[in-house]
């Protein structure tokens, strides 16, 4: 009989303690240490550990300069899954999906399935559907002829006597890794023991069998994948999907991947018929209005390697609160913060006794510092009651000191924006930088661009119009 060890592991993070407690001091979080008893009795363990103690073979060194073999890549012909992952998947390699649930993690993966049971054999392990339930999606979906071989389990000893089986799948789709359970532990699934000892066992499979691993995994409520930490370490590629269940499109975004760039993203549009790929992302994120109106910008922003364009909503408004709200949806708070100060100290532009609201159109998440400019472009828009200009684009980084700095891929955006119709751009100075091929020229592209040095000449465009004098609808602008 295999010896048991009893252990008390945080489900937060997965500390491990040698007594419980209430709270867990690697984390901080209260109640979530668990008893657990672990034992060396996984599928391979026994073998594993008497290779140990048998001692290990000497490694065989290679230099550095030796001839790499190119990877084959198993594409899905949905064109936005495979510009996440590099250009397709790659034999022997593990990818983690997450998302909120009920955001379409199981719809894309049983449609990605689909679409490589053509050329290679996929098994799609559901742990928490009948197998009942996944037919019936794949009917709506209209994939049901597709040749997907179908399992409901949760024992991982037999899932992977089916995966190291003579006719094993080239695809594996698990759903989900926190169902998943080894019976040489007792503890209950979706403990940080069971999905670390799960998703080894089924990334070792897939590393020796050379076929195609995918997981999806739970969030927690604070977004991230739930279980250890570890577990984002072990897999190749890392994908969060997300999006706002009152809109209609997804975004695929790759946060991690040893087989091609991160932070590329893949936009989808939820229909009655499963997710449809979205060919201009840009056109699905700027509304429809045909009049401009105070307090919004598009923003000419880079999403891994795709430009796009959305549209950025300021409101400010006279606050009866001692102190004023500031409210935001798709952007950084502290950056917000951080506009704020910088136009009232550098431009004369005072948002104090006013509630500021700034919303992402659309429901996307931006991160880069390319926003600031087209976030203060919005935020004085809305203050002096005057729309930025019609036809315009911004884009540019704002520092403290007030002056409008360079961005990378300057060119790329111009060319977008071209492409979409607008005809003016508010950009900081232009210049060749690192991340263009060569210097910006949007006049090829039917641009006039408007350079701005600091936050100051962004303020007067809409203080005097950009020549003629005006009053501001709200009292708040020095000048």
């Amino acid at each position: 009989m295999a010896r048991k060890d009893t252990r008390y592991v945080c489900q937060a993070c997965g500390a491990v303690h040698p007594r419980w407690g209430g709270k867990c001091d690697a984390c901080g979080e209260w109640n979530s240490i668990v008893e657990e008893v672990a034992e060396s009795a996984l599928p391979g363990a026994k073998g594993a550990a008497r290779k140990r103690s048998a001692g290990g073979r000497a490694l065989e060194l290679v230099a550095l300069d030796g001839k790499a073999q190119i990877l084959p890549r198993r594409t899905t012909g949905i064109g936005e899954f495979d510009r996440v992952v590099g250009g397709g998947l790659v034999p022997g390699s593990a990818v983690l999906i997450g998302g909120d649930p009920g955001i379409g993690k199981s719809t894309l993966l049983l449609q990605a399935a689909a679409a490589l049971a053509g050329g290679a054999r996929t098994a799609y392990v559901s742990g928490e559907e009948s197998i009942d339930q996944v037919r019936m999606r794949a009917q709506r979906l209209g994939v049901e002829a597709a040749p997907v071989g179908l399992a409901a389990a949760t024992d991982l000893n037999e899932i992977l006597a089916t995966l190291n089986g003579p006719d094993g799948p080239d695809v594996v789709v698990i759903d989900s890794i926190q169902t998943i359970y080894a019976d040489a532990l007792d503890s209950a699934p979706g403990t940080v023991a069971q999905v670390r000892a799960c998703a080894q066992e089924l990334i070792r499979a897939a590393k020796r069998r050379g076929f195609t691993l995918l997981l999806v995994g739970h969030v927690t409520k604070e977004g991230t994948i739930a279980g250890p930490r570890v577990l984002e370490h072990m897999v190749d590629t890392v994908l969060y999907f997300e999006g706002e269940r009152g809109h209609q499109f997804r975004i695929l975004r790759a946060v991690k991947n040893r087989f091609g760039p991160t932070d590329e993203i893949g936009v989808f549009e939820m229909t009655g018929g499963g997710l449809a790929e979205v060919a201009n992302p840009s056109q699905l994120f700027l509304s429809d209005r045909e009049e401009p109106v105070s307090g919004a910008a598009v923003f000419a922003g880079i999403e891994g390697s795709r430009p796009m364009l959305v549209e950025i909503q300021a409101l400010v408004a006279p606050s009866p609160l001692g102190t004023p709200r500031r409210a935001v949806v798709g952007w950084d708070s502290n950056r917000l913060s951080m506009v704020l100060a910088v136009l009232e100290a550098r431009a004369g532009v005072h948002f104090s006794g006013n509630d500021v609201y700034l919303n992402v159109a659309g429901g996307l998440r931006i991160g880069e510092p390319a926003a600031d400019l087209a976030v203060a472009a919005a935020l004085v828009s809305s203050l002096t009651g005057q729309p930025v200009p019609a036809g315009s684009v911004v884009f540019g980084e704002i520092g403290l000191s007030g002056e409008v700095r360079p961005v990378a891929q300057a060119e790329a955006r111009l060319k977008e924006a071209g492409k979409l119709g607008f005809r003016r751009a508010l950009t900081p100075p232009l210049r060749k930088s690192a991340g263009d091929s060569r210097a910006a020229s949007p006049e090829a592209r039917g641009l006039q661009v408007r350079a701005l040095a600091d936050v100051g000449e962004l303020a007067a465009l809409f203080m005097d119009g950009g020549g003629a004098a005006r009053t501001p609808r709200i009292k708040g602008v020095e000048g």
